[in-house]
């Protein structure tokens, strides 16, 4: 059985997360991502979690990716983790705002060497001929920073989702689980928490 022992669903997820660090195979990061176009149809993918804190959740991709494009039109969208070996589900969602540059730099900048090539030789979601062409532009990045930095490019940054609802689902038998939903009315204004029924 889970009861939450804590008003704040930051420090939570921080537990939680620690957990399934230390017990999933691998990627205890991944997250489903939804989001939705001008329409309201809605898209989903998985993503890497790369940082939280009491700000909110933030992930980094092309900007002219499909979610950068949904995104910049409906600047709205849900995480969804699940750790199975935990048997544990969270659910977030949110407003999302880019990052600032210099976050975006220092992060871009962690990234492996071929990781950041590839950020300037992927057209990410539009339309490729073939795996070669790929590998072309590839070939085409590294000769062009043979021996130089990589820099960030201008189409490749983070965005932060900063929660107004963060819901906590535990497995239980029987399909009884324990679900506690954490609630504000806005970004500053204090939590609230219910058990909602499984």
């Amino acid at each position: 059985m889970f009861e939450p022992d804590t008003d704040d669903p930051f420090e939570q997820f921080r537990r939680w997360f620690a957990e399934a660090e230390a017990s999933e195979p691998n990627d205890a990061n991944a997250m489903t991502l939804a989001t939705a176009d001008s329409d309201g149809r809605p898209s989903a993918r998985i993503v890497l979690l790369k940082d939280f804190d009491a700000r909110g959740f933030a992930f980094f991709t092309n900007t002219e990716s499909q979610k950068g494009r949904q995104l910049e039109v409906n600047p709205f969208a849900a995480l969804c983790f699940h750790w199975k070996s935990v048997r544990r589900q969270v659910r977030i969602e949110g407003a999302v705002t880019s990052v600032g540059d210099d976050e975006a730099d220092v992060y871009y900048a962690s990234r492996p060497r071929g990781s950041r090539i590839g950020a300037w030789a992927s057209q990410q979601s539009r339309p490729l001929a073939d795996r070669p062409a790929l590998l072309a532009a590839v070939s085409r990045f590294e000769a062009e920073y043979d021996g130089k930095d990589v820099p960030r490019p201008p189409y490749w940054s983070g965005y932060r989702l900063t929660p107004l609802r963060v819901e906590f689902w535990q497995d239980g038998e029987f399909r009884l689980h324990d679900r506690f939903l954490f609630t504000r009315s806005g970004e500053g204004a204090p939590w609230t928490v219910q058990r909602l029924f499984p």
